[in-house]
C-alpha cells in the first residue's frame, strides 16, 4: 500500500464575497527594527483605508506564530544542554515551523478576506540557512513550496541596516543578556546572511528601506510602500503591466 500523502495547505481563495486578504511580511538582520516596525504597522493599519470593513488584521511571526511553532523557536533559538540542532536538523526544523504555520494561520486567514502581517517568512530560511549556514539553496527552495504550497507573500518589506549598525543595536538591546544561538553565530556568518537579504530582495522583488533612519521615518516609509503597492489601484495597475 502506497504511503499516505501529507495534507497540503488551504488553498488560499476568495471568500463568499469575492475577497482575499494580503499578505505582508517584514525581513532583515536581527537588529534592523522589525519588532518595532511590525508594532507600528499594526497600530497604523487599521485606520489605514486598506483594509476592507469586514477585514481583521492578523499579527504573526517565524519561528513561532503557532502553539507547535513556540515549542520549536525554543528549541531553536535557546535549546537546552545539547539538544541544538545541526545544520541540516534546523533547516528542517524551520521548515516544520512554516509548514504549521501556513495550513494552520495564514493561508486560513487570508482565504477568510483578513490580512496578515508577519515578523519573517521564508526569505529568512534562504538568508540564514542557505547563504549564512552555507546549505544549498536549490534544497532550501524545494523545502520552501513542500512547507508553504506555493504561499508568497504580497509584498516583502527588507528593512536594510549596516552589519555594524545591527550589531550595536543587538548588544544594546540584551545589555547582558546572553545571545540566542543565531545571534551568537558570529560576525562573518551574520556578513553572510546580510549579503543574502541583499541578494534575495533583488531576486524576488523586496522593497528596500533604509532601516538607519529614526524610527519615526523607517515607519513613515513602510507606511508609503504599503499605500504605492496594496491599494486597490496600484494593484490593478501592477497586473495590467504582467
Amino acid at each position: 500500500m502506497a504511503p499516505a500523502m501529507p495534507p497540503r495547505p488551504t488553498p488560499v481563495t476568495a471568500d463568499a464575497d469575492g475577497r482575499r486578504g494580503r499578505f505582508v511580511v517584514l525581513e532583515g538582520i536581527d537588529g534592523c527594527g522589525k519588532s518595532t516596525q511590525l508594532q507600528a504597522l499594526a497600530a497604523w493599519l487599521p485606520h489605514s483605508g486598506l483594509l476592507p470593513p469586514t477585514a481583521e488584521l492578523r499579527i504573526t511571526r517565524e519561528p513561532g506564530g503557532t502553539a507547535l511553532g513556540q515549542a520549536l523557536r525554543q528549541l531553536l533559538l535557546h535549546p537546552p544542554g545539547e539538544a541544538a540542532p545541526e545544520t541540516t536538523a534546523e533547516l528542517l526544523l524551520y521548515a516544520a515551523d512554516r509548514a504549521q504555520h501556513v495550513q494552520q494561520t495564514i493561508a486560513p486567514a487570508l482565504a477568510a478576506g483578513h490580512w496578515v502581517l508577519s515578523d519573517r517568512y521564508s526569505g529568512s530560511t534562504a538568508a540564514y540557512q542557505g547563504h549564512g549556514r552555507g546549505l544549498p539553496l536549490a534544497l532550501i527552495d524545494q523545502l520552501e513550496q513542500i512547507a508553504t504550497g506555493g504561499l508568497q507573500p504580497d509584498l516583502t518589506l527588507w528593512l536594510d541596516l549596516p552589519l555594524a549598525e545591527a550589531s550595536r543595536r543587538r548588544g544594546d538591546r540584551r545589555g547582558g543578556a546572553q545571545s540566542d544561538r543565531i545571534e551568537a553565530a558570529g560576525e562573518a556568518f551574520l556578513a553572510r546572511v546580510h549579503q543574502g537579504f541583499a541578494q534575495l530582495a533583488a531576486e524576488r522583488g523586496w522593497l528596500p528601506i533604509a532601516a538607519d533612519q529614526p524610527p519615526e521615518q523607517v515607519s513613515a516609509a513602510c507606511r508609503q510602500a504599503l499605500l504605492q503597492r496594496l491599494t486597490p489601484q496600484a494593484e490593478a495597475s501592477a497586473v495590467a503591466q504582467v
